[in-house]
């Protein structure tokens, strides 16, 4: 489900934050780079301590009443009228996209509705709400960028993610010859299909080291896991890097 044109507000007081699985798991410095950039900005960053998954992992592998049991508690959890914001496309998506489908006919339908208009992927919110200004601090270099499935076909926020690396005069951004091909890991799917997504993640790791980049930026940090792991199994250098993670360093004194 493609997002529809949508009308942004304006700069709010205080947000939400939503961690994410990997990153609460696996890449914790991202998120908290995530929570500096906001916080820069002059907003209250609000992490609800009951937080859990997004339920992409059930919807996607054709639960839904358990993914409507994860969805009913982030609604719970999330109950104040603030921006939720979120640094992943995929996650944002699920609760963007498709809270609306799994509650839609029943009493929560208005309840997960406006919740899904209140979810927004973070450098969306950086570039159209905070409308952000970035000076750069760092060494020249070039990297690459990687557009998660989500991020790109259901949140529509690659242009948001770009625009903010385009804004750091010292980075060169050399695009992928094939971006829109899905990096292999699918959440599930990776564990199902490990021969495709194996020859899938192959495709996308030669086609960074065919931009002669370093390192690779991306909004989702399951699609990093996925490459990185993947590049340092084939014994190939491939650094992978959180988009508010590589942003974040370059920029903050």
């Amino acid at each position: 489900m493609m997002q529809e044109k949508r009308q942004y507000p304006p700069k709010p007081q205080k947000v939400y934050f939503f961690g994410t699985c990997v990153i609460d798991l696996i890449y914790p410095d991202a998120g908290m780079a995530a929570i500096q950039l906001l916080e820069r900005e002059g907003l209250e960053v609000v992490f609800p301590k009951d937080q859990s998954c997004c339920g992409q992992p059930a919807f996607n592998s054709g639960f839904p009443d358990e993914a409507r049991q994860v969805a009913r508690e982030q609604i719970r959890v999330f109950h104040r009228d603030y921006p939720i914001v979120v640094p992943s496309g995929s996650c944002a998506g699920m609760m963007r996209c498709h809270y609306p489908e799994l509650f839609e006919g029943t009493e929560l339908q208005a309840v997960a509705e406006k919740f899904a208009g209140r979810v927004f992927e973070l450098t969306e919110f950086l570039t159209r709400v905070l409308q952000v200004k970035l000076e750069d601090r760092g060494a020249p270099m070039q990297v690459t960028w990687h557009s998660s499935c989500h991020a790109l076909r259901e949140m529509g926020v690659i242009e948001d993610s770009k625009s903010l690396l385009r804004q750091l005069k010292n980075v060169e951004l050399v695009e992928l010859q094939n971006e829109k091909e899905c990096c292999g890991f699918g959440g599930t799917f990776s564990v199902k299909h490990p021969e495709i997504s194996g020859s899938m993640v192959r495709d996308k790791i030669d086609d960074i080291q065919a931009t002669g980049a370093p390192v690779v930026v991306s909004g989702d940090c399951a699609c990093l896991l996925h490459i990185t792991g993947a590049a340092e199994k084939l014994k190939l250098p491939v650094e992978g890097r959180h988009i508010a993670e590589f942003i974040w360093e370059r920029t903050h004194d």
